[in-house]
């Protein structure tokens, strides 16, 4: 079977996202590491950041495997960087969220968050940013029920 025009396209754009992944993890280990952070880890702080999850939800807000985030969320706690809450909807499914020292880390590093994604962000329109946000979501959503369609979701 050859792609279609679109498949192409798609092919396209999932290696430049393999490329940005990688990008940004590169620089998300420049901003994390001075406040003895790794990506992996502020990934799983970020998602508790509005409010305490379960792993599971975290796992399913960043697209990570459970597992995955477990482990990153046990050593969070082993280190004191973040803390388990009982989950009054699931006796086993403890909640996650960041601790003192785990705020004092997201906040020292928002300073060199914000600079780069300013820096970055002055070569593009708003609209263009907002237009690109818009497309990924709607690529997520197809993505999703693409997988369920499989039965893998």
């Amino acid at each position: 079977m050859t792609r279609t025009p679109g498949g192409d396209a798609l092919t396209d754009i999932i290696m430049r996202t393999f490329h940005l992944n990688g990008a940004f993890l590169r620089a998300a280990e420049h901003i994390s590491l001075p406040e003895g952070l790794t990506p992996s880890w502020w990934q799983v702080l970020g998602g508790v950041l509005k409010q305490p999850r379960s792993v599971a939800d975290i796992a399913r807000e960043m697209g990570m495997a459970r597992q995955s985030v477990q482990r990153t969320a046990d050593l969070l706690v082993e280190k004191g960087l973040a803390e388990y809450l009982p989950n009054p909807a699931h006796a086993r499914a403890k909640l996650v969220q960041p601790s003192e020292a785990g705020w004092k880390a997201i906040h020292g590093m928002t300073a060199a968050q914000h600079a780069f994604t300013n820096r970055v962000a002055a070569r593009f329109t708003v609209e263009e940013l907002a237009a690109c946000a818009s497309l990924m979501e709607k690529l997520g959503a197809a993505l999703a029920e693409d997988e369920e369609g499989r039965g893998t979701g």
